[in-house]
């Protein structure tokens, strides 16, 4: 049977050793039965550009690559990866695409996105994504040491995690009329997306019509893939990936 898996939210780090051995695992024995492979975002915890090649990052390249030799790899930024660029896609063997992205997905139109650009509610992280989105400020922080981005990043991810704690859960959810507008925007009846750790398939109100949203979870504990063919959606935990 046919079919094609989504991940997303792996936040692969140094301290989760676990978690790069679950899609290492994942890549070498699951995904070559794929079709395709589409990654939304936020593979990496961070990322601070493509000069900064470290075991890790060289590791899943090569993963990637030796699968992208008879699956296509397909890749989104997230928030946490924007900074990704076409060196380290062209180790990986990985096509990177638009952050929001219409795909046929067995002859449905289908939206893919991280998903971040919807959770208007929280104003605090839209402003920091118009500005790391925008063109001079990736420019300004990919000139600086390598030293000093990694100071940045895990000073940012600190600030961030902080902040999380003081949010609500609705705050840092998408906003639905924002689904809806996107649906409609991109004449889909089903999207796909990541970002909020909340796996689940949400029936979506168009109009006279329903659409699909299907979310991916997280690779903290839970592993989250789904699965998609003609034959219908499923969502599926990899039990061996927890810590």
């Amino acid at each position: 049977m046919a079919f094609t898996f989504f991940i997303s939210d792996l936040h692969l780090s140094e301290d989760r050793q676990d978690i790069t051995d679950c899609l290492l695992a994942f890549l070498a024995d699951e995904a070559p039965n794929a079709d395709a492979l589409y990654v939304l975002g936020d593979l990496f915890e961070f990322w601070i550009g493509d000069d900064d090649v470290t075991a890790l990052s060289e590791t899943v390249a090569q993963a990637f690559n030796k699968l992208s030799q008879t699956v296509p790899v397909f890749f989104i930024h997230g928030n946490r990866d924007f900074a990704i660029r076409d060196q380290w896609a062209h180790r990986a063997g990985i096509t990177l695409l638009p952050e929001q992205y219409v795909i046929d997905l067995y002859g449905e139109r289908t939206l893919i996105s991280h998903g971040d650009e919807l959770c208007t509610r929280d104003e605090a992280y839209m402003k920091f994504r118009k500005k790391a989105r925008g063109w001079w400020w990736p420019r300004l922080m990919l000139a600086m040491p390598l030293a000093v981005r990694r100071y940045f990043a895990r000073r940012g991810r600190r600030i961030s995690q902080n902040n999380q704690k003081n949010l609500s859960a609705e705050i840092m959810d998408v906003t639905p009329s924002e689904v809806v507008k996107a649906m409609i925007k991109f004449d889909v009846r089903q999207f796909i997306h990541g970002h909020t750790h909340r796996p689940n398939i949400h029936h979506v109100p168009l109009g006279d019509q329903a659409g699909t949203r299907i979310v991916l979870g997280d690779w903290y504990e839970q592993g989250s893939v789904a699965r998609i063919s003609k034959q219908g959606i499923t969502l599926e935990s990899r039990n061996f990936c927890s810590s």
